[in-house]
């Protein structure tokens, strides 16, 4: 396989083996700067667990993760372990591993959409709220390479979309790489440069008109999926080659 350039975080032909269970299979992946690459599949897939190898935080069994020198990484982990009955706001919450100032602070909530809530009780936070406050702190690492995993687990519908939107802006503002993780299937298929469906092992990849009209996508999650994403990339981009080419969604 071909080694990608410009990437500034690579799995190269990641295989991860636990218990005798193959967890990942030889899976190849690179993200590029201001590309948006979104990972799906089932639950059990072994998406979380590709980021983390991706991360360092589980070493491989075989195979190479490859980063560029110096890549500054923000993290929105799928759970943040909030510690009942300790009193954390918001702005603490953002402080904790590093010394941003007020003025960052504050730009870093006004950017997600929460400026009013530096002083709120962090357990008190809806899930929505939460995740922005989340990827407020991994916005203030000015990262070269964002990692969301499942950023929109804990919101409702028409939070989703807004959070979609959201991070269609930070890539477009910080032309950041972004790696998502998802089994939300129709908002990512808008928003993503590039789709890895994950089960075990790769087994389809591509921009998301191509990675829709696959047949192992469809085995993966039902014929009904595609025709849905069909619907709603038609009505929301019109560039049918999944490009870099965005329009501005209007939701």
């Amino acid at each position: 396989m071909l080694k990608a350039t410009n990437a500034i975080l690579s799995a190269r032909d990641a295989s991860l083996v636990i218990g005798g269970r193959t967890i990942l299979d030889r899976v190849n992946i690179d993200v590029r700067p201001n590309e948006i690459v979104t990972v799906i599949g089932p639950n059990g897939a072994g998406k979380s667990t590709l980021v983390r190898c991706m991360l360092g935080l589980q070493p491989l069994s075989s195979g190479e993760i490859v980063r560029a020198k110096s890549l500054r990484i923000g993290y929105v982990p799928q759970r943040f372990p909030l510690i009942p009955n300790v009193p954390l706001d918001v702005r603490r919450l953002l402080s904790l591993t590093l010394k941003p100032s007020e003025d960052e602070i504050d730009a870093a909530l006004a950017e997600t959409g929460i400026p009013h809530l530096k002083n709120a009780t962090v357990t008190r936070l809806s899930g929505g709220e939460l995740q922005r406050a989340l990827l407020a702190r991994a916005l203030l690492r000015k990262p070269d390479l964002l990692v969301l995993d499942e950023p929109v687990q804990a919101v409702d519908f028409m939070g989703e979309a807004r959070m979609y939107e959201l991070i269609s802006e930070v890539r477009k503002r910080h032309r950041c790489g972004i790696l998502m993780v998802s089994h939300d299937l129709h908002m990512v298929m808008a928003e993503s440069d590039h789709v890895i469906c994950l089960n075990g092992h790769v087994c389809c990849e591509g921009g998301p008109v191509k990675v829709q009209q696959d047949p192992e996508f469809a085995k993966l999650f039902g014929p009904s999926a595609a025709r849905m994403i069909a619907a709603y990339t038609h009505h929301h981009d019109h560039d049918h080659e999944g490009h870099n080419h965005h329009h501005d969604h209007k939701h």
